[in-house]
């Protein structure tokens, strides 16, 4: 049973993403998968079945600060009657209640996805909070698992929890021509920028719409794939003022199966200039279609093990802004393309990444922890 995430399928999310191809992994190998997702953000209402994976609605509030905690409260005590023989709870602010989870004699396994107690969004007091919640699920979870190298070995240094290093995937598909798509936003094929991302402060949106804005030349178009979790949003708002005023930026909202397919597979170019990731799964998604990308120099981007010249200060706007004309310079690399999709399918396929995650659930099972 899957806890802390919004829900599946197409939610936006990079925690919604892995649950999303994870769960697909596991089922296909026998398990039985539950998901429980919060019912605003589903297409069903009611309880579903999709690609062989359940998906329980429960109710959460539609709020930035409450939404998560009442959510998995609520499925602590779903999965507390349902008794899954593990419940696998996902990032740090649902690790708040892996207490109550192992007070009621569940297994639990904890993925922490990265340092969400770093967002700009979040109040001193909830970023407290979220460290609690780091705290006491690598405390009091059966098994914990992190996306990233520096994840794992900081919580081993912090707390002196066993942590598996367990990536974040990627599934490697052909190049989706996409001609509708691609009409549909006014774009030609290898002429536009794309960055796929939620609109929250930490992706940094507004850095790369001010170094597009830079560039000397003018038949690129930089296209920003996403939208805000919540309505209203000051930063929301911040990047369609700033869209509104340089040329040729292109909002698609948020975007999924064949048309997002098209939207990475027929770009010239990804970036990422967040300042916090946990493992960024869009940029492993942009080089599983064999891109050429850039990205802000964090620790959670170099994990992936760019080259030099594929990183670029983070929030440095003018170094981004002559990155970006030097890359766009270059012709596309179809024989580059071809290397970095097959590193992709050696490194970060989802079999390979679910093999690693059955280990943690089988020893967690035959162990009767």
């Amino acid at each position: 049973m899957m806890l802390g995430l919004r829900g599946i399928p197409n939610v936006q999310g990079g925690v919604e993403k892995h649950v999303e191809m994870l769960a697909q992994e596991l089922v296909a190998r026998g398990w039985d998968v539950e998901v429980l997702g919060r019912r605003q953000y589903l297409a069903e209402q009611k309880g579903s079945i999709w690609r062989g994976i359940r998906i329980a609605p429960l109710w959460a509030p539609k709020s930035m600060l409450f939404e998560a905690f009442a959510h998995t409260l609520i499925g602590v005590l779903y999965a507390a009657v349902r008794r899954p023989d593990i419940l696998h709870i996902h990032a740090v602010g649902p690790g708040l209640l892996t207490p109550l989870a192992r007070l009621f004699g569940l297994k639990v396994v904890m993925t922490h996805h990265g340092y969400d107690y770093d967002r700009e969004k979040w109040s001193p007091t909830a970023k407290r909070v979220l460290k609690l919640g780091e705290r006491l699920a690598m405390r009091f979870a059966s098994a914990r698992i992190a996306v990233s190298r520096d994840v794992a070995e900081t919580m081993k240094r912090r707390y002196g929890a066993k942590v598996a290093h367990v990536p974040n995937g990627v599934t490697v598909r052909p190049s989706l021509v996409g001609k509708a798509t691609l009409d549909r936003f006014g774009l030609q094929r290898r002429r536009y920028i794309v960055m796929v991302a939620r609109f929250v402060p930490e992706k940094r949106q507004t850095d790369l719409i001010a170094a597009f804005g830079k560039l000397k030349q003018t038949d690129w178009k930089l296209v920003l794939v996403g939208g805000a979790d919540h309505r209203g949003t000051t930063y929301a708002k911040e990047i369609e003022e700033m869209a509104a005023r340089v040329p040729n930026v292109v909002l698609t909202g948020f975007q999924s199966g064949e048309e997002l397919a098209a939207l990475f597979s027929q770009a010239g170019l990804f970036v990422l200039p967040s300042i916090h990731e946990g493992m960024p799964i869009s940029l492993l998604e942009a080089m599983g279609y064999g891109l050429p990308v850039l990205a802000s120099d964090i620790v959670a981007n170099h994990e992936v093990e760019l080259p030099p010249e594929d990183y670029f200060p983070a929030g440095n706007v003018d170094a981004l802004a002559e990155a970006l004309a030097r890359k766009i310079a270059e012709p596309f690399g179809h024989q580059t393309a071809l290397s970095r999709i097959r590193e992709m399918e050696r490194t970060y396929a989802w079999p390979s990444i679910t093999r690693s995650t059955l280990e943690v659930y089988k020893s967690l099972v035959s162990s009767g922890k």
